[in-house]
């Protein structure tokens, strides 16, 4: 059993986007384990109110970053030793970097006006 993934309409982020690091932030603490079998992307479209192309996307992303694998008639599943401890936390520091960059850009702010607040949060 998958565990629950939500989308907030009210978060700037894209939904595809939310999807995508949610299931990051499961797979990487372990709580989708390796050769689990995610929800099939019309299911999950479904289950969430998006659409299939959205589920898609973020499901593709996975794939990229080869955190799953899909095979056709066989669904999705968590790729086998998909996450190291330091991919993991890699993972979980470039999801936190894609939601701000996405924050950032909702509220009009330019890449340099972005770093310039980086820089200023790590002082």
């Amino acid at each position: 059993m998958t565990p629950a993934v939500n989308v907030d309409l009210n978060d700037p982020t894209p939904p595809y986007e939310q999807v995508r690091r949610q299931l990051v932030a499961l797979i990487t603490s372990g709580q989708l384990a390796a050769g689990e079998r995610l929800p099939s992307v019309r299911q999950l479209a479904r289950d969430l109110g998006l659409a299939n192309g959205t589920v898609a996307r973020a499901y593709a992303e996975l794939e990229a970053a080869r955190l799953v694998t899909t095979r056709r008639g066989g669904g999705t599943t968590v790729a086998a030793n998909a996450v190291t401890p330091a991919r993991a936390t890699r993972l979980r520091l470039d999801c936190a970097a894609r939601s701000y960059v996405e924050t950032a850009r909702h509220l009009g702010f330019a890449q340099d006006e972005a770093h310039e607040a980086i820089a200023r949060a790590w002082r």
